[in-house]
């Protein structure tokens, strides 16, 4: 019986062991290179915590982690325990919200600011940049657009031929998306002209059935998905400034 209880006491000190191991740390993923070794990172590729990054004179490379976004430039060996900054874990809860299908105000700044404007929330569907767009259900789509000045309409025709039309009214950045005239479905896509489109523009939706938690796993998605224009948001409100 006692080599019997030592073994038990020895496999449960192994558990409590595992239990109280810290998880290993996520992988960082590229959301973009440029330069002479940009073949080396292409998108989505897995960057160690702790890997050794080697880029060249000309190099630069932007890797999102569980913290937020980095831009290292090279000549230089990096690795990403190594980045200083404060984590953008707040700006990604807020930028992933999931927030009321209401027509909404959202205080868009007027003026020649417009173009560098983004949408506030990652669900929102970018009129003046459709493209593939990852949604999160297909119940509470709402389409966005960059500027709150004046009355704006855009139309949408769907495969078939069905035409539907989506109004802003001055002072509204955000339209819901009518699923009952346009059910939306993954893989479904609509023309889509209005201000800013310089003739037809197609919108196409990929929806996702679950939305990863960490950012670095998020991006991931994203880009399996074809979403570079919600990648790049994603990318750029989490950027950890270099210190």
């Amino acid at each position: 019986m006692l080599p019997q209880r030592k073994r038990l006491a020895a496999a449960a000190l192994a558990v409590a062991a595992c239990a109280l191991a810290p998880a290993a740390a996520l992988a960082g993923v590229v959301v973009s290179a440029s330069g002479p070794s940009a073949s080396s990172f292409p998108v989505g590729k897995k960057i160690g915590d702790s890997e050794r990054i080697v880029l060249r004179a000309g190099d630069t490379l932007t890797v999102l982690d569980g913290n937020g976004t980095r831009v290292l430039r090279g000549a230089g060996t990096f690795s990403l325990n190594q980045q200083a900054g404060p984590s953008q874990r707040g700006t990604f809860a807020v930028l992933t919200e999931r927030r009321s299908a209401s027509r909404v105000r959202t205080g868009a700044v007027r003026g020649d600011d417009v173009a560098a404007i983004h949408p506030p929330n990652l669900w929102y569907v970018d009129v003046a940049h459709p493209g593939t767009v990852c949604v999160v259900g297909t119940d509470r789509v709402r389409l966005w657009r960059p500027s709150q000045d004046g009355d704006a309409t855009y139309s949408l025709r769907a495969a078939g031929g069905t035409s539907h039309s989506v109004t802003f009214a001055d002072g509204d950045t955000l339209a819901p998306w009518d699923t009952s005239a346009f059910p939306i479905s993954n893989g479904a896509s609509f023309s889509i002209s209005g201000p800013g489109n310089a003739g037809n523009a197609t919108l196409t939706f990929a929806v996702l059935d679950t939305v990863a938690e960490d950012p670095e796993a998020l991006a991931q998605q994203l880009i399996d998905k074809g979403c570079t224009q919600q990648l790049e948001l994603l990318s750029d409100a989490t950027l950890i400034e270099a210190e």
